[in-house]
């Protein structure tokens, strides 16, 4: 018999490699949770249920061997996974877990053993599945279950063993249909297995209707291949919380929590310093360098990048951003979809909407707002100031409450402002319109004509003064 301690790497079989799927249990509605999205969307840890699920297959095999069944929702729930690369079943008829096997029997036939995953339960990790699967090679079994030990087993079915030092399976037993002494059991059977292809569908048709829900259990698996003398077995995980689903929006709360907790800690040991990281939301996707300070409630999302020796102050939202190394983003910025170069300063309360490239060294400053622009080195735009579809220079400085019109009700167009360039004071740049390099814009002017090099526009009415206007104004 295998140890139990079954090697957490899918070992090399190259003199006879088996033929490996996965199949993941996706078409169940989620009638607890009370939604008109489908179970397997809601997300924790910053993607949906299934993506984690996914990702953890596909670390163990590639994305062509994985079998996502589905059924509720199902081309929603395929749109929203298109980009995962993985095989989808239609289970039209959603009739168990059982009966989404049987679905799945010529996509899965070609197979020597196949891994069934629950696709509501995200934390579950390649290592795990990679020991499960090892396991059941090494014991030449028809079934293996997963199995964990929890302190409130209540709800789970228990899994009885031959001998409490053997591998093999008795029964597993409802928590319904558990007898006292069957209750105190804490080893449940987690929903997770691995079967061989052949015999698994030489012996599916065994499976029966005759229960309250009239459904196929692939549970019922394990007495049918014992009937047919065929090898059942059980490998426990010591990670209890890996293999638990999220069936309320109670326990999506708490998944969601504990996975981004872990998150914390795992850049923590990577270098990375969080001020209370209870208060901190990222995503399982961030990546972030040494020695980069998060202060609390700092939230990022997607598929930010952070270099090293940053600095992210309070209350700042990033979503898919790049920052490089160096950057300080001060209180309250909210980035999305941008590029944000070495030592480039952000902030307080700046908003970086998509497609903004702020260069090296560049400062953004106090409830300055930018769209789909490029800012170049050491140019800076401090204060009170929209900036979009814009081409930015080196070397710029954009005064105060600066504007670029860059949309004329039908189309948009660019404001283009060359190297060295002083924009003054609550400037107005209707677009399309070029500054050449080294000129100068008069403050309050309207340009909308193109200004040569090192020129000096000046694009605003005379001032005119009426001496005794205002006493007149208020004696009427």
């Amino acid at each position: 018999m295998a140890s139990p301690q079954a090697s957490s790497e899918l070992r090399d079989l190259s003199l006879n490699p088996p033929r490996v799927a996965v199949a993941i249990m996706a078409a169940g509605k989620g009638t607890r949770l009370k939604s008109q999205l489908p179970k397997v969307l809601h997300e924790v840890g910053g993607k949906p249920l299934l993506a984690h699920v996914i990702a953890a297959a596909t670390h163990v095999v590639p994305a062509d061997d994985v079998y996502a069944i589905i059924g509720h929702e199902a081309e929603r729930v395929r749109a929203a996974l298109a980009d995962s690369g993985v095989n989808f079943v239609l289970q039209s008829e959603q009739r168990g877990t059982g009966q989404a096997l049987m679905v799945a029997q010529s996509a899965l036939s070609g197979y020597d053993h196949v891994i069934v995953l629950s696709g509501d339960a995200p934390q579950i990790t390649p290592q795990t599945i990679a020991q499960l699967l090892n396991f059941h090679l090494d014991e030449q079994a028809g079934m293996t279950l997963l199995s964990a030990e929890l302190d409130h087993p209540t709800g789970y079915g228990r899994v009885l063993r031959k001998s409490p030092r053997s591998a093999e399976v008795q029964a597993i037993v409802e928590e319904k249909s558990a007898s006292p002494a069957q209750k105190n059991i804490h080893e449940i059977n987690a929903g997770f297995y691995v079967f061989d292809v052949p015999r698994l569908f030489d012996h599916i048709q065994g499976l029966s209707t005759a229960n309250p829900h009239a459904e196929y259990y692939l549970t019922d698996m394990a007495e049918v291949m014992r009937r047919a003398k065929q090898r059942v077995v059980v490998w426990k995980t010591q990670n209890s919380g890996e293999v638990l689903g999220a069936n309320t929006r109670a326990e999506l709360s708490l998944i969601d929590y504990q996975m981004r907790m872990r998150k914390c800690h795992e850049l923590m040991a990577q270098g990375v310093s969080i001020f209370y990281p209870a208060t901190s939301v990222i995503d399982s996707d961030v990546e972030i360098a040494a020695d980069t300070v998060l202060e609390p409630f700092v939230q990022i999302f997607g598929r930010s990048r952070i270099g090293a020796d940053c600095r992210i102050r309070s209350y700042s939202v990033i979503r898919d951003s790049e920052i490089a190394d160096g950057v300080l983003i001060r209180p309250g910025c909210i980035l999305e979809g941008a590029r944000i170069g070495p030592r480039a300063m952000l902030g307080p309360y700046s908003h970086l909407r998509p497609g903004s490239d702020i260069g090296e060294g560049a400062h953004v400053g106090n409830f300055v707002e930018t769209k789909k622009i490029k800012l170049g080195k050491g140019s800076k735009a401090n204060h009170l100031t929209y900036l979009g579809d814009a081409e930015i220079g080196s070397g710029v400085n954009i005064g105060a409450g600066t504007i670029t019109c860059n949309y004329d009700g039908v189309h948009k167009h660019t404001t283009v402002i060359e190297d060295a360039v002083f924009i003054g004071s609550d400037s107005t740049l209707v677009a399309p319109v070029r500054v050449g390099r080294g000129a100068y814009v008069a403050a309050g002017s309207c340009i909308t004509e193109n200004v040569p090099a090192e020129a000096l526009a000046i694009g605003r009415s005379r001032q005119i003064m009426k001496e005794g206007w205002a006493g007149k104004k208020r004696d009427k």
